[in-house]
């Protein structure tokens, strides 16, 4: 990253007269042998005060001179100014001592690695003071200098980033602590990272130090970024309050009961260090609190009647509040959001919120919490729609589980498929709409957000659901049966209903082809090949066997190949795995006589997170498809996951076709996402289908993948 410094002419211009060619003059050599630099750098900050004066550039010019001033004629730095490098807050890099040994170190405390402090350091001043933080623009000076010091100075240096205050008694380096370490923003070999937050880092720094000897207590990193590690540190700060050791990182139902047993809400509260608590958890929120963690004033006030408002309460009623505080402070100490977050969807939230309102603060269902209130249809929201739609189909507010059990199934075949009105009806139209966009053969349909909160049967209401029920391979009803309603709630949709396809690890002999035709199978799924050798543990014995896809075809029926090398492991995708995976396939592929343009489907086999199918899953595709175009490219090649790696692997590594694991109705890529447009086979039960022959019972959709018909020689 290109970085200009700005020559000491710059600021030495506004020294006095007298020391004005000393201040202009280039750096003077180091006289001590040992200078090099090597280690790192140290963090300075300017001291107690503030530098909100520090307006425009010439500004921080002058100040940089004053600096210089005070070390000229401190008598304490070889007469000159103590530090290698400042950084103003506009970002601007001003040369101190440039390259030469700086004096800013504590050069008379313990060496690190042997080595001086003064020796083997830079000295980088943010030109902050201890009012004050850092802006965007210091901190990416910063980080642009050290890159620079790194690679391209003459006298280079090593990874360490350290505080003035490591091995010292100092204050120094303010709030630039937070950044004083390798990994924090200012260090050019992590990405880029938005400014940390100072009152997130004293909470941090406060929890820590308040907590550390309680028993289970286990230390948050101080960094001012907030995170999981940091609001179950709070939540074990506050178990230790509460009375209850040791303490866990988890706010179960003793720590619930404990809140709710207390019966205050902040604004009565007496104890200090739960007032601390309280504001350190809106902090990492967000929201803006007492800075006097201690206390609670009209700011945290506000900011926690807000968060009521926001999680769909009423934060005028007194008797809400109280009833409500230990669900809120539940959700306080989560990383849960309830503010619209960039990509979040207001009608998704206003449906949130109504569930908040309805069946967590009025009704009161016992194993329901609040819901987050981002705009994001999640798992936690598929959750709390489930239990709220249980509740309205009549099951008692003690046995809603939130689960797709026979009881539910019972009553949405009942209850559910008659005329909805009021609550269930709202719930079944917002279901529809958290299953948008559907596909039709026009591209994209759309559910209107004026749909969700009528009564009435609306033409679009109507047409938007026949569209899904058509796109689903449902029966095309335009009404809320029960086979809709499981397709809108669970990714296996109907598990009972009939399917023309499916898959196993047996092999398909000529009795077993007639078997699945005779029961109504048109096409079966079959590996290809498997990693493990006979003998092994865990050996299948699952790939095709030679002669087999003719016995199939022999049978009247189709199939379609699948390979999976242990894809139930995150380490498994990569894309230089993908890329020899690839090769493998489409070399198996033609030893069996497959024809050109076949798809092969590579498995996911396990609950990828978003930020996994990015890192790991669609770099491996990205190499299937490249070994693939090696060997001329004869197949395409499909994915077999949860709604979200077929949806992602499809756009971003393109995958022609998807099979969908929809009966892992639990993994979190299953929740909030719709079919893919590009399914072909979703796979619903899995059933024992002869004694020893499991068989996976899949939807084929109509005009999806056609499969193998025909096998030749390789």
């Amino acid at each position: 990253m290109a970085i200009t410094i700005n020559p000491r002419a710059t600021w030495g211009q506004y020294a006095p007269s007298h020391l004005q060619a000393h201040a202009c003059a280039d750096p003077e050599v180091s006289k001590n042998p040992d200078w090099s630099g090597h280690l790192g750098v140290f963090l300075h900050y300017l001291g107690a005060g503030s530098t909100g004066h520090l307006l425009t550039e010439e500004d921080c010019r002058k100040e940089v001179a004053e600096v210089y001033l005070a070390h000229k004629t401190g008598g304490e730095f070889e007469g000159d100014i103590a530090y290698n490098y400042l950084v103003c807050p506009h970002g601007h890099v001003y040369e101190g001592r440039g390259e030469e040994r700086g004096e800013g170190n504590a050069g008379d405390a313990e060496p690190i690695d042997d080595v001086g402090r003064n020796e083997g350091f830079y000295s980088i001043v943010g030109m902050i003071r201890s009012e004050d933080v850092a802006s965007e623009a210091m901190l990416r000076g910063i980080r642009g200098l050290i890159d620079h010091l790194r690679h391209t100075a003459e006298r280079r240096t090593g990874n360490k980033i350290l505080p003035h205050s490591f091995g010292y008694d100092t204050d120094c380096p303010g709030n630039l602590h937070m950044y004083a370490r390798p990994g924090s923003t200012i260090d050019p070999s992590v990405p880029w990272r938005a400014p940390a937050d100072i009152y997130v880092y004293r909470t941090q720094k406060w929890v820590n130090e308040t907590y550390d000897t309680a028993p289970g207590y286990v230390i948050c990193s101080e960094t001012g970024y907030t995170g999981w590690n940091t609001v179950l540190a709070l939540t074990q700060g506050l178990q230790h309050e509460l009375g209850i050791s040791p303490t866990v990182q988890n706010f179960g139902p003793g720590t619930f009961n404990a809140v709710k047993n207390r019966e205050i809400v902040p604004e009565f509260e007496r104890n200090a260090n739960l007032l601390r608590l309280y504001n350190g958890a809106l902090w990492c929120k967000g929201y803006w609190a007492s800075q006097y963690l201690g206390g609670w004033g009209e700011e945290s006030e506000a900011s926690l009647r807000q968060l009521y408002a926001d999680m769909g309460l009423d934060p005028a009623d007194a008797g809400q509040r109280l009833a409500m505080w230990p669900h809120v402070l539940k959700s306080l100490l989560r990383m849960d959001q309830f503010r619209l977050v960039p990509g979040g969807d207001p009608h998704v939230r206003a449906i949130q919120q109504r569930l908040n309102s309805r069946y967590v603060a009025d009704i009161g269902i016992p194993a329901m919490g609040l819901v987050p209130c981002d705009g994001i249809y999640s798992r936690d929201v598929q959750q709390g729609l489930m239990m709220a739609i249980q509740y309205e189909i009549g099951i008692a507010p003690g046995s809603i589980n939130g689960y797709f059990g026979p009881g539910t199934q019972a009553a949405l075949k009942g209850r559910g498929s008659a005329t909805l009105t009021g609550d269930l009806r709202y719930l079944f139209r917002a279901a529809c709409y958290v299953n948008s966009p559907t596909y039709t053969a026009n591209g994209q349909a759309h559910y209107l957000p004026a749909d969700i909160g009528t009564d009435a049967r609306t033409g679009t209401h109507v047409g938007w659901l026949q569209a899904f029920q058509r796109f689903s391979q449902l029966p095309v009803t335009g009404h809320n049966d029960y086979a809709t309603w499981a397709q809108l709630l669970v990714s296996s949709g109907d598990t009972s209903r009939g399917a023309t396809g499916c898959d196993c690890i047996t092999e398909i002999t000529p009795q077993r082809g007639q078997l699945l035709k005779a029961n109504g199978y048109h096409i079966v799924g079959r590996y290809l090949d498997e990693h493990l050798a006979p003998g092994d543990d865990g050996y299948l014995g699952k790939a095709l066997k030679p002669g087999e896809p003719q016995a199939i075809l022999n049978a009247g029926l189709r199939f379609f190949p699948i390979f999976q090398y242990n894809g139930t492991e995150l380490g498994n995708f990569t894309y230089d795995k993908g890329y020899d995976q690839g090769k493998k396939a489409h070399g198996k592929a033609a030893e069996h006589g497959i024809g050109a343009g076949a798809c092969i489907y590579f498995g996911v086999d396990y609950d990828a997170t978003d930020e996994e199918i990015t890192s790991h899953v669609v770099p491996y595709f990205s190499g299937v498809k490249a070994g693939f175009a090696e060997l001329g490219s004869r197949y395409t090649f499909g994915v077999y996951g949860s709604r979200n790696v077929c949806i992602r692997v499809s756009k971003d590594a393109g995958a022609r076709w998807s099979f969908v694991s929809g009966m892992s109705w639990g993994f979190s890529g299953n929740l909030g996402f719709p079919l893919p447009e590009n399914w072909s086979f979703n796979q619903i039960h899995e059933y024992e289908f002869q004694p020893g022959w499991g068989l996976d019972h899949n939807i084929w959709r109509d005009g999806g993948d056609p499969g193998v018909s025909a096998v030749g020689a390789g």
